[in-house]
């Protein structure tokens, strides 16, 4: 198991290499990544680092949106759902979708999968605990939905 998932994180690895390589180091996308907890928030920010991404963080729906307002080079959204405040993960990702339609949106929840009918449209969900296998494979399609918008 530990040699698959050796190989998984450097698939992940590949993609930002790839990116740096192919796009330079200007082009890096970035991830606003917006969890509650600081040690699962901080692990995601540092996956997506080595895969090649710019990353900033929040610890609520509402610093999320302040970001987003701020930073127009905000591309891409990983938000998990149970969080404090007005607004959980869910919402947020709505709200995201309405007021900034290209924004690449990627839904992490460590409480079982959602109905797709809960999740705005074009939305990737990750259940948590996730490999570096799962990341690879969510960040494959966020890729191809960048190529998109």
């Amino acid at each position: 198991a530990m040699d698959a998932e050796r190989c998984s994180a450097k698939g992940v690895l590949n993609i930002g290499i790839f990116r740096i390589f192919i796009m330079g180091d200007a082009h890096r996308t970035t991830v606003l990544v917006v969890d509650d907890e600081s040690m699962v928030r901080l692990d995601i920010v540092e996956s997506l680092n080595a895969a090649g991404y710019a990353t900033q963080d929040a610890s609520c729906a509402e610093e999320a949106i302040q970001m987003l307002e701020q930073d127009p080079g905000i591309r891409v959204v990983f938000t998990d759902i149970q969080m404090p405040g007005s607004m959980d993960g869910l919402a947020l990702s709505h709200y995201v979708r309405n007021r900034w339609p290209p924004t690449v949106i990627v839904i992490i929840s460590g409480k079982g999968n959602v109905a797709p009918d809960e999740l705005p449209s074009d939305a990737d969900f990750l259940a948590k605990p996730f490999s570096g296998y799962e990341l690879a494979r969510i960040l494959r399609k966020v890729e191809f939905r960048l190529c998109l918008s």
